[in-house]
């Protein structure tokens, strides 16, 4: 099983609005195989707990344009790890310190990665490999 085409398509969505509001490390993971309640995990995080919360706004206008409204919601308040549950997208908008913390790229590691199709030049498509070699440093 793997991800359906709609959710990677909604991904790749949210993956601009969330560029635009200058999310860094944007990413989309397959658990299909993995996890049976979803199909995606989209990781981006910011600078600040302001920035986090700008960031699952504009996600949430957008997948709003396709009639989609999350199931959940978790973390607002805070601004640390914010969580917009989809069905079958999850999405996960951490600060920077939280993201390196938790690194939930290295816990699926062995999941594939979906090409959300962002401009090489655009800050927000780090390479994974890029995040990784972050959170070991750290």
């Amino acid at each position: 099983m793997t991800a359906t085409e709609q959710s990677i398509d909604l991904a790749r969505a949210a993956a601009r609005a969330a560029s635009d509001k200058l999310a860094q490390n944007v990413t989309a993971i397959d658990v299909s195989e993995r996890l049976a309640i979803t199909d995606l995990f989209f990781i981006a995080s910011g600078a600040t707990e302001r920035q986090v919360n700008a960031i699952a706004d504009g996600i949430e206008d957008e997948l709003h344009k396709f009639d989609m409204r999350p199931v959940r919601r978790e973390g607002r308040s805070s601004g640390r790890w914010v969580l917009l549950d989809y069905a079958d997208i999850v999405f996960h908008i951490q600060h920077e310190e939280d993201r390196v913390f938790y690194a939930l790229e290295r816990l699926y590691g062995d999941c594939p990665v979906i090409d959300l199709q962002l401009a090489e030049s655009d800050p927000s498509a780090k390479p994974a490999e890029a995040v990784e070699e972050a959170d070991t440093e750290n």
